[in-house]
C-alpha cells in the first residue's frame, strides 16, 4: 500500500491535534524525517497555533479537521492525534479522501471498529499505521535483541511495568469517566504494554485483570495489572499505575538460562519535552551507563549480580522513517491496524475480566 509518490519532493503531512501527543511526539518527529514535511496542524486553540508556528515557522494552522479536509489534494499522509473518541471518524474521513493515514494509539475503542478501518484501508490501497513509539523504546530493543540471540533461554514470564506517582488528578478526557472517551489507564498505558508483550511473544489465550480506582475523585481506572497466557507458554505480567509510591522495575524477564532486569525509562520521552530533537540532538536515545539494566541467574541486580548488558540506543525516529519508505517505496508497514486490533482484543478481555473478577478465555 502507498500513498502519492512526489518524486524528489517531501511528503506533506497534515497533522490534527498539538496536545501531548501533537505537539511532543509527532510534529518533531515528523520534522526530523527525510522525506516528511510538516504542512499544516489542526487545532482550535489559539495558543497550541501560536506554539506550532513557533516552533515550525513554515507549518500552516488551521482550527477544524473540516479545512484540513478541503485540501486534502495538497497532502499525502494525515496524521490523527487527537482525542481517544475522535480517532475512527477523523481516520475514515481521511481514507474517504484518498489519504493514508497515521493514528495514535489507541487507533479505535474496540477490535471491531479497529478491523473496519483496516478493510477499508485495504479496499482503497491505503497506508493505515498504528503509532506505537513503545516498539522502539530502548530497553524493548535490548530485549528483542536479547531474545534473539537465546541469551535466556526459553522465556517464562514477562513483567512489564509502566507506573508513575501522579497521586492528585490532572483532569482532562484521559480521567474521564465516560465510556465514550475512551480514558484511563488501560487503553492509555495499557495500550502500550500489551503491544509490546504481544509483539514480543505473539498471541494470547488467556487474559486475567484487576483494575482499581484509587484517587480521591477519579472516576476510571489509575492501577490495573493484567496476566496473559499466551499460545507458545510465555506468561506476560503488566502493570500500569498512577499511584505507585516506589517504582519497580521496567522489565523483569525470567528464562530457562537467565533473567533480565532492567530500571528505568526512555529517555527520548523526557528529552522531547524538553525541546530537543532528533538529529540536532548528540547520542539520541542513549543512556548512562548506570541505567543498564543486568543479565543474569540467581544473584541479585540490586547488590551488583549478574552482568551489565549494554542499553541499546531507543529509536523513535525509526517510526516515522518506515512510514516514509512504506510510502515511496512500498515498504512494510511498521505497526498494523491489525495487530492493534489483536491489542484491543486483549484490552476489552482485560476489562471484563477485572470487572467480572473470572479469567478470559480468548
Amino acid at each position: 500500500m502507498t500513498g502519492r509518490k512526489t518524486g524528489d519532493t517531501a511528503l506533506r503531512v497534515g497533522l490534527v491535534g498539538y496536545g501531548l501527543a501533537g505537539s511532543v511526539f509527532h510534529a518533531p518527529l515528523i520534522a526530523a524525517t527525510e522525506g516528511l514535511v510538516l504542512d499544516t496542524v489542526v487545532t482550535s486553540n489559539p495558543e497550541r497555533q501560536q506554539q506550532a508556528r513557533a516552533e515550525f515557522p513554515d507549518v500552516r494552522t488551521v482550527a477544524g479537521p473540516d479545512e484540513l479536509f478541503e485540501r486534502a489534494g495538497d497532502l499525502d499522509l494525515v496524521v490523527v492525534a487527537s482525542p481517544n473518541k475522535t480517532h475512527v471518524p477523523l481516520a475514515t474521513t481521511a481514507l474517504e479522501a484518498g489519504l493514508p493515514v497515521v493514528v495514535d494509539k489507541p487507533v479505535a475503542g474496540t477490535a471491531a471498529e479497529a478491523r473496519t478501518l483496516a478493510a477499508l484501508a485495504e479496499e482503497r490501497g491505503l497506508l493505515l499505521s498504528v503509532f506505537q513509539n513503545r516498539r522502539w523504546d530502548n530497553d524493548f530493543l535490548t530485549l528483542r535483541r536479547l531474545l534473539d540471540a537465546g541469551e535466556l533461554g526459553d522465556v517464562w514470564r514477562f513483567e512489564s511495568r509502566f507506573e508513575r506517582w501522579r497521586p492528585q488528578l490532572k483532569g482532562g478526557w484521559r480521567e474521564s469517566g465516560d465510556p465514550a472517551e475512551i480514558g484511563g489507564l488501560l487503553y492509555d498505558l495499557g495500550s502500550h504494554v500489551v503491544d509490546q508483550a504481544l509483539a514480543l511473544f505473539g498471541p494470547v489465550t488467556q487474559v486475567y485483570a484487576e483494575s482499581d480506582i484509587r484517587r480521591p475523585g477519579a472516576q476510571t481506572d489509575d492501577d490495573t495489572f493484567i496476566a496473559l497466557t499466551h499460545a507458545g507458554g510465555v506468561r506476560s505480567h503488566l502493570y500500569v499505575s498512577a499511584t505507585t509510591a516506589q517504582l519497580g522495575p521496567r522489565f523483569r524477564v525470567l528464562g530457562s538460562r537467565a533473567g533480565y532486569v532492567k530500571y528505568g525509562l526512555d529517555p527520548q520521552e523526557a528529552a522531547l519535552r524538553e525541546g530537543q530533537r532528533p538529529g540536532t540532538t548528540p547520542d539520541w536515545g542513549t543512556e548512562p551507563e548506570e541505567m543498564w539494566g543486568r543479565v543474569g541467574a540467581g544473584e541479585s541486580p540490586l547488590t551488583g549480580g549478574g552482568r551489565p548488558e549494554p542499553t541499546l540506543p531507543g529509536d523513535y525516529p525509526a517510526y516515522y522513517a518506515a512510514v516514509a519508505k512504506a510510502l515511496l517505496d512500498g515498504g512494510p508497514n511498521p505497526v498494523t491496524a491489525l495487530e492493534a486490533a489483536a491489542a484491543l482484543d486483549v484490552l476489552k478481555a482485560a476489562r471484563r475480566s477485572a470487572q467480572e473478577k473470572v479469567a478470559v478465555t480468548l
